[in-house]
């Protein structure tokens, strides 16, 4: 009976979602939430370059973008309690693929080893023209 009851409290810690919500982080500009907990597990909405206390996207290219965009995840790990250290997969989404390496070293220095998974996709474009969008799934 314990051992059952057991699993119905891993089955139920899994299924509620937890809305993260950070006013640290640009606020939804949509139907959907800046992260969502799923039992220890918590996956961020793509983060794109707003800069939180003005609303605007942050001037400058790709270097800027990436450093804003993950001082936005970083802000919404914060309020869930975790850190840059617990994101297991990321999936950096650019407007342009020549943008690779100067995204790379933005991004190498917000984490370190052992490093998430990642994906880096080109897309054709992003929300209101940034040039780069960064979404994580971190463990808690």
């Amino acid at each position: 009976m314990i051992i059952f009851a057991g699993i119905i409290t891993l089955l139920y810690n899994f299924t509620m979602k937890k809305v993260i919500s950070t006013q640290q982080a640009p606020a939804a500009i949509g139907p959907y939430s800046q992260a969502i907990q799923v039992g220890n597990l918590v996956y961020t909405s793509g983060q794109i370059p707003i800069d939180p206390s003005t609303g605007f996207l942050v001037e400058g290219g790709i270097k800027e973008q990436t450093r804003q965009s993950l001082l936005n995840v970083k802000a919404i790990l914060e309020e869930a309690g975790l850190t840059m250290g617990n994101v297991v997969k990321t999936t950096v989404f650019m407007a342009d693929m020549n943008d690779f390496a100067d995204m790379n070293a933005v991004y190498a220095s917000f984490f370190t080893e052992p490093y998430p998974a990642r994906s880096a996709v080109a897309v054709k474009t992003l929300p209101k023209g940034a040039l780069v969008e960064i979404e994580v799934i971190a463990f808690q």
